[in-house]
C-alpha cells in the first residue's frame, strides 16, 4: 500500500504545474521581446527590456520553445527547473534576407543581379486597391505614374524608363511563379507575402523575351507547416473628399472676363449677372472606401495551406461610378513520401466598374452666372449660353437618370498553379520541378444612354452597346535543379528548363440606336428600332504561343566570389518565319568584399559587396499576325447590291524580327553600424535595337502603315536606396527611415530610313522618347518688349496681349526678324524628370507606431490641358465657363496669360505653350498612427494573438510643386493624352501615350480607419 501511495506521488509529481522563470540573453546582451511558449499549446510570455520572463502552469516535463528575430529558435527541456536561462546564436540565414529570382529563391548576400524586394507588411502601409499604389515611391528605379483616377485603375509601370516605341513597355508580372495574364487591380494586396523585382538584363534575360521591360515576382502568402490554425481579419474604412477643385472663375471674375473679351455682350437665356452658381459643389460630394480580409492559414506535419476571402468598395465623388471586388485565394502544399512534394495555389477575383464613362467637362465648362434651377426649385434640364446648350451636369441630374443611364463592366479572372517536386532518389541535390499554369478572365461591358441623356437636344436617339473580351492562356513548365555545396565553400546551382504557353484572346463589340424603352438597357440590342452596328474593327481574334529552352549556372565560393551565367532561347508565334527564334546570353558576378580576411577587423561596417552584370533581352510584344499585315472593309453598292470590299490598310512584313536589349549592370550593396545602416547604388545603361514600329506610309501608297524593327534607343541611369534604423532605444523608442533617389535618361539615337526626326509622333533622334514639340512660351507681347515694334514681322495681324513665343531665326542688321514666327520655331522639350524617388519614416514607442510615407519628383515637364487651348477650359471669350487664370489688360501687362478675346478664336494662338508646368513636387502619400495591442498585459490571456489599429490619412500633403502653386491641385498625372480633354491625339497618334492632367475624376484625400487581428 505505501508503495502504491509513493508511485502515486511520484507519477504526479513529473505532472505537477510549476511556475517557472529565466532569462534570455545573446551574445550582445539580453534580448527583450523574445517569445518563450509552452510547445504545443498557446501559453507563452513575451520577455521584457532585462531579457527576463515568467511562465505560469508548466508541467516538470515540459518543452520550452524560444524564438526571435534573427535568431536560431531553441527548444529546452524544463526537467523539472523553476529557473531555466538561455542564450540565443545569431541565424546567419535569417539575417541574410532571402529574395525570390528567377525560378527560385536565393540569400540577398548571394544575390549578383540588380533585385530590389519589399515585404507585404510594408505595402499595406498604404491601404490601396492594388499593389501598384501601394509600390509607388519605395522602390528605386521603378515609377509608378498615375494614368486614371477612377475607382480601380491601376498604374502605369515603367521599369527603367521606356525603351521602346510601339511595343509594350509593361514589366511581366509573375505570380507565385506563373507569369500573370490578368490585371495587376485581380490582385488583393492583403494576400501578398512578398514583392521582389528584377531590374537588369542579367536577372530578366532568364525570362527571356517576356522579362525585356522588367519582371515584378509576386509572392503570396502561405501557411506554415506545423503550425496550429490562424485565422487573420484585415479591415478599413475611409472617408474620401477632393483633394481640391478645379480653379474655375466665379460668377464675379466671369463677368469681368467678358466685359474684357467684349465678344458676347447678349447673355444666354439662362445666364444673369449676379448670379454665382459654382457646378463643382453640385456634382462632387463624399465618397467612401472599404476593405474586408479574412484569411486562415496552418499545416500539418508534411503539409500546409492558407485560405482567404476579401472584399473591397471603391467609391467615387462622381454620383454612380465605383469598383467592387471580390476575391478568393487558396493554397496547399503537401509532402507525400520522403521525396514528392506537391502543390496547387489559385487566385480569383470578381470585380464590377460602374459609371467609367463618367467625366468633368460638362460641369466644369458650364457659366458660373446660369441659375441651374426653375423657379419652382426644380433642376432645369439644360442651360442656355451665347453659343452654347449646356446639359445639366450635376449630382442630382445624374442619379436621377434611373434606367436611362447604366455604364457598367463586369471583369472574372481565374489565376491558377500547379506544380509537383521530386527530389532524385539516389542524388542529393538533383530535383525535377512540373510548373502548370491554367488563367482565364472574361470581360463584359454594357452601356446605355437614354433619350436626350447627357445631350442639349432632347429627341437624340437613344443608344446602347456591348463589348466582351475572354482571355485564356496556360504554361507548363519543367525545371531540373541540382543543388549542392561541397567542402564547405564550394556552393553549386544548376538549372534547366523547357517551357511552353499559349495565350488566346478575342472581343467583340456591337452597338446600336433607337431602343424602345429604358427598361431594356444593353440586354437586347436586337429590339433596337436602328439596325445594330457590328464594326468589323471591333471584332477580335488571336492566338499567340512561345517555346522556350533556357539553362543556369550558379557558383559561389567561401561566399565570397560568385556567379551566375544563364543562356535563354526563346521562339515566337508573332514574328515572321526565319526570325520566331532568338537566344539571350547572361552573366554576372559578386564580390562579397566583407568576407575577405582583411576586413576581419574594421567592426564598422558589416557587409560589403560588388556586383557587375552583363545580359540580353528582347521583345516581342506587338499584336499578332503583324507580319501578315491588315485588311480594311469597305461597303458599297454594286448595282443593285450591297457588298463588302476588302483593301490591304497594313502591309505584311516577311522580315518581323525581335526588338532587341543588351544592358550593363554595375552595383553596391553594403551595411555597417551593426546592421543599422544597409543600402545600394547601381548604374546601368542599356541599348535596344531593332525597335518595333509602326512606319507611316504616304498617301499616293494606298497603305497607312507597316510594322518594322527600325531604330535604336538607350537608357542610363543611377539608383541609390539608404536604409536605416536611427535609433534603437532598449526602453522601447525605435526610429526607421528609408530614401531613395533614382534618375533615367533615355533617348532614341536611330531612326527609319536614316531620318532624325518624327515630327508627327513627337519623336527625334538625340532626344528622350517622351518629348513636347510645340512653340516655348517667353511672355506676353507689351508695349515696353525692345522687339514690340516688330511685332506686325514676327506676328502678322498680332496684338498686345497675346503669347509671345520663343523665335529661332535670324535677324537682320536692324533687329528685325528675317521672317514671321512658325513652325521652324517650335522647339524639343524633355518630359523627363532630373530625378525622382520615395522615402518612408516610423517610429515607435512600445505599441505605438507613427509612420509616413512619400515620394518626390524633381524636374521634367508635365502637361496640363485645363490650360491650354485643347483643354477648351481656357479659351478667354467669355462663351462658356473658363479656368481662373491671371490675364492680360492694359492694367495688368505683367500677367502669365493672354489678352481675352485676342488672336485665335476659340484657340488662342499658343495658348498650348501655357499647359507646360514643371513636374517637380514632394507628396506625402500616407501618415498613419498605429496602436498594438498585444504588448498590453490585459491581452495575453484573450486568444487573440495580435490587434492592431490605426488611422491612415491618404495624399494628404502636396509641397513644392509649380502646378499645385498656380492650380491647388494634385500634379500627379491623371490621363493619356487620348482622353479626357475637349481635343485628343487620335487613337492613330502615338502621341496618345502621353500622360497628362485632364478632365478626370477628382484625386482625393482619404481619412482612413483599419484593424488588423489574429487569433
Amino acid at each position: 500500500m505505501g508503495f502504491l501511495f509513493l508511485l502515486f506521488m511520484f507519477c504526479t509529481g513529473m505532472d505537477a504545474q510549476n511556475t517557472v522563470t529565466g532569462t534570455v540573453i545573446s551574445s550582445d546582451g539580453p534580448i527583450p521581446g523574445a517569445n518563450v511558449i509552452l510547445k504545443g499549446t498557446k501559453n507563452g510570455a513575451a520577455t521584457n527590456f532585462d531579457g527576463e520572463f515568467t511562465l505560469n502552469n508548466v508541467p516538470s516535463n515540459g518543452v520550452l520553445v524560444i524564438s526571435f528575430l534573427g535568431y536560431k529558435t531553441k527548444e529546452v527541456s524544463v526537467n523539472n527547473q523553476k529557473t531555466i536561462n538561455i542564450s540565443l546564436d545569431l541565424d546567419t540565414a535569417a539575417l541574410d534576407e532571402v529574395v525570390v529570382i528567377g525560378y527560385g529563391t536565393q540569400r540577398k548576400e548571394s544575390v549578383t543581379g540588380s533585385v530590389a524586394s519589399i515585404k507585404g507588411e510594408a505595402l499595406l502601409e498604404v491601404p490601396s486597391p492594388n499593389i501598384s499604389q501601394s509600390l509607388q515611391g519605395r522602390v528605386s528605379g521603378v515609377e509608378f505614374a498615375q494614368s486614371s483616377t477612377k475607382p480601380g485603375a491601376s498604374m502605369q509601370i515603367r521599369v527603367r524608363g521606356t525603351r521602346s516605341l510601339n511595343a509594350s513597355n509593361d514589366p511581366l508580372i509573375v505570380l507565385d511563379g506563373i507569369p500573370f495574364a490578368g490585371s495587376i487591380t485581380d490582385l488583393n494586396p492583403t494576400d501578398i507575402k512578398s514583392v521582389d523585382i528584377l531590374k537588369d538584363a542579367s536577372a530578366t534575360a532568364i525570362y527571356g523575351s517576356r522579362g525585356a521591360n522588367g519582371v515584378i515576382l509576386v509572392t503570396t502568402n502561405k501557411g506554415s507547416k506545423g503550425q496550429e490554425a490562424k485565422i487573420n481579419y484585415t479591415s478599413y474604412f475611409g472617408v474620401k473628399n477632393i483633394f481640391a477643385k478645379y480653379p474655375m472663375m466665379n460668377g464675379e471674375e466671369f463677368t469681368k472676363l467678358r466685359t474684357e473679351a467684349n465678344i458676347y455682350q447678349t447673355p444666354g437665356l439662362d445666364e444673369e449677372v449676379g448670379v454665382n452658381t459654382d457646378w463643382q459643389d453640385l456634382l462632387f460630394g463624399t465618397a467612401t472606401v472599404t476593405s474586408h480580409d479574412i484569411g486562415i492559414s496552418g499545416g500539418g506535419e508534411k503539409s500546409n495551406y492558407n485560405f482567404g476571402l476579401g472584399y473591397y468598395k471603391d467609391e467615387s465623388v462622381l454620383p454612380g461610378q465605383d469598383y467592387e471586388r471580390i476575391s478568393l485565394r487558396a493554397s496547399i502544399d503537401q509532402e507525400i513520401g520522403d521525396h514528392l512534394k506537391v502543390g496547387f495555389t489559385t487566385n480569383n477575383s470578381y470585380a464590377v466598374n460602374n459609371g467609367n464613362s463618367l467625366g468633368i467637362y460638362g460641369t466644369l465648362n458650364s457659366t458660373p452666372i446660369a441659375n441651374p434651377y426653375n423657379a419652382d426649385g426644380s433642376l432645369k434640364r439644360v442651360v442656355q449660353m451665347p453659343l452654347d446648350t449646356q446639359w445639366v451636369y450635376t449630382r442630382a441630374s445624374i442619379e436621377a437618370l434611373g434606367d436611362s443611364y447604366i455604364d457598367q463592366t463586369k471583369n472574372f479572372g481565374s489565376y491558377n498553379s500547379i506544380y509537383g517536386v521530386l527530389q532524385i532518389p539516389g542524388i542529393e541535390g538533383l530535383s525535377y520541378r512540373l510548373n502548370l499554369g491554367l488563367n482565364y478572365r472574361q470581360s463584359n461591358g454594357g452601356y446605355y444612354q437614354g433619350e436626350g441623356v447627357f445631350s442639349d437636344n432632347p429627341t437624340t436617339k437613344s443608344s446602347a452597346s456591348i463589348s466582351n473580351s475572354q482571355t485564356t492562356s496556360w504554361t507548363i513548365e519543367n525545371i531540373l535543379s541540382y543543388d549542392r555545396t561541397f567542402a564547405e565553400k564550394h556552393s553549386f546551382n544548376a538549372l534547366a528548363l523547357y517551357s511552353s504557353e499559349e495565350n488566346s484572346y478575342n472581343r467583340s463589340r456591337v452597338t446600336a440606336t433607337d431602343i424602345p424603352a429604358d427598361s431594356f438597357q444593353f440586354y437586347n440590342l436586337g429590339r433596337a428600332n436602328d439596325q445594330p452596328i457590328v464594326d468589323p474593327s471591333q471584332q477580335w481574334y488571336t492566338v499567340s504561343g512561345l517555346q522556350s529552352v533556357m539553362g543556369r549556372l550558379m557558383y559561389s565560393y567561401d561566399n565570397r566570389y560568385m556567379l551566375s551565367a544563364s543562356y535563354r532561347t526563346d521562339g515566337s508565334s508573332r514574328l515572321a518565319p526565319g526570325h520566331k527564334w532568338v537566344s539571350y546570353p547572361a552573366i554576372s558576378v559578386g564580390w562579397n568584399i566583407h568576407n575577405e580576411s582583411f576586413m576581419e577587423n574594421i567592426s564598422l561596417i558589416n557587409s560589403l559587396k560588388i556586383r557587375a552584370g552583363y545580359g540580353t533581352t528582347s521583345n516581342q510584344s506587338i499584336d499578332p499576325y503583324s507580319t501578315l499585315g491588315r485588311l480594311g472593309t469597305t461597303p458599297y453598292n454594286f448595282g443593285d447590291t450591297y457588298t463588302t470590299g476588302f483593301s490591304v490598310s497594313e502591309l505584311p512584313n516577311p522580315n518581323l524580327g525581335w526588338e532587341k536589349s543588351t544592358t550593363m549592370n554595375y552595383g553596391l550593396d553594403f551595411s555597417m553600424l551593426n546592421n543599422r545602416l544597409s543600402g545600394t547604388v547601381d548604374y546601368y545603361a542599356t541599348k535596344t535595337t531593332d525597335l518595333l514600329f509602326r512606319v507611316g506610309l504616304p498617301q499616293t501608297s494606298g497603305v497607312s502603315s507597316y510594322m518594322a524593327n527600325i531604330g535604336e534607343s538607350e537608357n542610363k541611369g543611377l539608383e541609390f536606396a539608404l536604409n536605416g534604423v536611427l535609433i534603437d532605444n532598449p526602453d522601447g523608442f525605435t526610429w526607421e527611415a528609408g530614401l531613395n533617389v533614382y534618375t533615367n535618361r533615355n533617348k532614341l539615337t536611330k531612326l527609319a530610313s536614316g531620318l532624325d526626326r518624327d515630327e508627327s509622333n513627337w519623336w527625334f533622334v538625340g532626344q528622350p522618347i517622351d518629348v513636347i514639340y510645340d512653340y516655348k512660351a517667353v511672355g506676353l507681347w507689351n508695349q515696353d518688349d525692345p522687339q514690340y515694334q516688330y511685332l506686325n514681322t514676327f506676328e502678322p495681324g498680332g496684338n498686345e496681349g497675346m503669347v509671345k513665343v520663343e523665335y529661332t531665326g535670324d535677324y537682320n542688321s536692324d533687329g528685325s526678324p528675317v521672317r514671321a514666327i512658325g513652325p521652324a520655331d517650335r522647339q524639343i522639350m524633355s518630359m523627363q524628370a532630373d530625378f525622382q524617388g520615395g522615402f518612408n519614416t516610423r517610429l515607435a514607442y512600445k505599441g505605438i507606431d507613427f509612420s509616413i510615407v512619400g515620394a518626390f519628383k524633381s524636374g521634367g515637364l508635365l502637361i496640363a490641358t485645363p490650360y491650354g487651348a485643347n483643354g477648351y477650359l481656357n479659351i478667354l471669350t467669355g462663351r462658356r465657363g473658363n479656368i481662373d487664370v491671371d490675364y492680360w489688360t492694359p492694367d495688368n501687362t505683367d500677367a502669365k496669360f493672354p489678352k481675352p478675346g485676342g488672336i485665335g478664336g476659340d484657340q488662342p494662338k499658343y495658348l498650348n505653350s501655357l499647359s507646360y508646368f514643371d513636374a517637380s513636387y514632394v507628396k506625402i502619400r500616407t501618415i498613419t498612427l498605429g496602436y498594438n495591442f498585444d504588448q498590453s498585459k490585459w491581452f495575453k490571456n484573450t486568444g487573440i494573438d495580435r490587434l492592431r489599429l490605426y488611422v491612415t490619412a491618404q495624399n494628404p500633403f502636396v509641397f513644392f510643386s509649380p502646378y499645385k502653386k498656380q492650380s491647388g491641385m494634385d500634379p500627379e498625372t491623371n490621363s493619356f493624352a487620348n482622353e479626357n480633354s475637349a481635343v485628343t491625339f487620335g487613337q492613330n497618334d502615338q502621341r496618345k501615350r502621353l500622360l497628362t492632367i485632364g478632365t478626370n475624376t477628382p484625386t482625393t484625400t482619404n481619412y482612413v480607419i483599419g484593424l488588423n487581428i489574429t487569433f
